[in-house]
């Protein structure tokens, strides 16, 4: 018997005349691992809350929803409570304790759990999620991981049947994704439980995957297996097959003939017998344009000298003599784990926080010099890691129509322009809470557009955005940069940092390591480097995109 079973189900949300899910079938076995993916606004999310009748949307709705054998709605909310559990992409909306422990117990507690039962599966739980060395710490005191992991633990002490997830990972550095989405798996292998997961970075979760289900406009659009998604995907010129891992995308650009790799490991093998017994002749692009400091000519916008911060008088420091200097027209990224101090950093840039040592310069004037607004005014903005922060209308229109500065004559030049940029014109007349994650970081990105600034601040800027629109941030980026804005960028996304940035600097223990070009960085790194990269390194020396292996294939062909 499936666990799920989603007959014909067809949502709108309110106003809207299009579908937010249109005849969606599905079958999920117990024990299945599948894994949902598509652009941002496609349904995923909406087709996740279904699957919690406490969590689903206002709407209309027609088809049903089984799970063993029993229509969904009929299930009472205990039943609901104990038998699916269910992940929210923001750990913050999803945690109401101010404890580690007492948000572990807090879901046995409203079920009325017997306190020695309840003792034991806390204890299991913080034992086999690693939790025994912050058990007692307050939640605020946890970092982006921790707060994730702690989410997780506290649905997974109730012992559900059923995991949803939806989007975990989008706030981890690389190796807290990887840690998180491994300890996934090991609760689907070891306890039986299904998973049912989206995601936009498929790199660890797609092999492991038993299915794979594609959504686009509402429907489904593909529901194969792993190693046959990417062939689909490719057939029909989807624009997903971008979203794909660097393995499956590096096998097509090569027309290889033999088996299509799915990991970085099956990659590293598929690479060697490809290329076979040949003489690599060409193992370098020679991308390399000399040391960092030689290309980091020309004019200083930002400069941190021997910078200090902390939030608290008796709190830790969180920057620790952070020194920085920043030239102008470049996309300057920022990567690092979380907790280490980089959106701290963005702020000290912008002011929101004040460094209790140290200079801050903003071209070459002290930033405390500038008068009230100034320093804003066509000058610095900042796009937050929570694009809520930024909503204060009704509607996405006249979010931006707040910001608007132009005359009258010419209002509505520079809002169709950004509309056009961000690609938010369907959006326009919903509310901005009813947006997906990736369309609430495009409409925040659109506000903060429209103050034309000189220096723009990102964190976690595609956070949430699918792979297909981060091809069109980038030529975005691009476009701001030859306009003169110099863009700070703190991220996660090493594909994406290695890709478009100029110069990637690392952050670990509240100031910068190492800055260097794309190319040196991530050829030089174990961990915070790219799939491509890893996959190729025994072979190239400096390829880091998929791009950079494909075209070392065909030279050495």
């Amino acid at each position: 018997m499936a666990h799920f079973e989603i007959k014909d189900l067809t949502f709108y949300y309110p106003g809207r005349e299009n579908p937010a899910l249109e005849h969606v079938n599905l079958s999920v076995a117990k024990g299945e691992y599948i894994t949902i993916c598509g652009k941002s606004g496609c349904g995923k999310t909406t087709l996740l809350r279904h699957l919690k009748g406490v969590l689903s949307p206002h709407g209309r709705k027609t088809g049903e929803i089984f799970f063993d054998g029993k229509p969904l709605e009929d299930m009472n909310l205990k039943e609901q409570a104990v038998k699916i559990g269910y992940v929210m992409q923001d750990p913050d909306d999803q945690i109401v304790t101010d404890k580690v422990w007492h948000e572990l117990a807090f879901g046995l507690e409203n079920l009325g759990t017997h306190q020695r039962t309840m003792r034991l599966r806390v204890a299991e739980m913080a034992s086999y999620f690693g939790i025994q060395g912050w058990f007692h710490k307050d939640v605020k005191e946890l970092s982006g991981g921790q707060k994730q992991l702690l989410s997780l633990a506290s649905i997974m002490v109730m012992q559900p049947e059923v995991l949803i997830l939806d989007e975990p990972t989008s706030q981890l550095d690389p190796i807290a994704a990887a840690d998180f989405l491994g300890t996934v798996r090991k609760i689907n292998l070891e306890l039986g439980t299904t998973v049912i997961i989206t995601e936009h970075r498929l790199e660890d979760i797609f092999p492991v995957s038993d299915r794979v289900i594609v959504l686009d406009k509402g429907r489904i659009a593909a529901d194969e297996r792993p190693e046959k998604i990417g062939e689909l995907l490719r057939g029909e010129h989807n624009d997903m097959f971008a979203a794909m891992p660097s393995p499956v995308q590096i096998y097509y650009g090569t027309k290889s003939q033999l088996k299509c790799p799915l990991t970085v490991r099956d990659g590293r093998k598929w690479l060697s017998e490809e290329l076979g017994n040949r003489k690599i002749s060409v193992k370098s692009l020679e991308k390399k344009d000399g040391p960092y400091e030689e290309k980091n000519a020309g004019n200083t916008v930002v400069q941190l000298k021997e910078v200090w911060f902390r939030y608290e008088k008796n709190s830790p420091d969180i920057l620790k003599g952070l020194s920085i200097e920043i030239t102008e027209n470049q996309l300057f990224a920022i990567v690092g784990g979380n907790g280490t101090g980089k959106s701290t950093a963005l702020k000290t840039i912008c002011n929101i926080c004040r460094p209790y040592r140290g200079k801050v310069l903003i071209r070459g004037r002290r930033i405390e010099k500038y008068k009230n607004g100034e320093l804003f005014k066509n000058n610095i903005v900042m796009l937050p890691q929570d694009p809520k922060s930024l909503f204060v209308k009704k509607t996405v229109k006249e979010e931006l129509e707040e910001m608007e500065t132009d005359s009258d004559e010419n209002r509505g030049i520079s809002i169709e322009r950004v509309i056009s940029l961000c690609g938010i014109k369907d959006l326009l007349n919903h509310h901005p809470y009813d947006l997906s994650g990736g369309e609430q970081q495009r409409t925040a990105l659109a506000k903060v557009l429209l103050t034309d600034p000189k220096i723009l601040l990102l964190d976690e800027p595609t956070k949430g955005m699918d792979n297909f629109f981060k091809i069109k941030f980038a030529e975005l980026l691009n476009e701001l940069k030859e306009k003169g804005v110099t863009i700070i960028m703190v991220s996660h996304d090493i594909e994406f940092c290695a890709k478009y940035a100029d110069n990637v600097s690392l952050f670990f223990d509240g100031s910068i390591i190492t800055s260097d070009t794309p190319d040196r960085f991530f050829s030089h790194n174990s961990f915070y480097t790219t799939a491509a990269n890893r996959m190729s390194r025994h072979i190239f020396s400096d390829a880091v995109t998929n791009e950079d292996v494909i075209r070392l294939c065909q030279m050495n062909r």
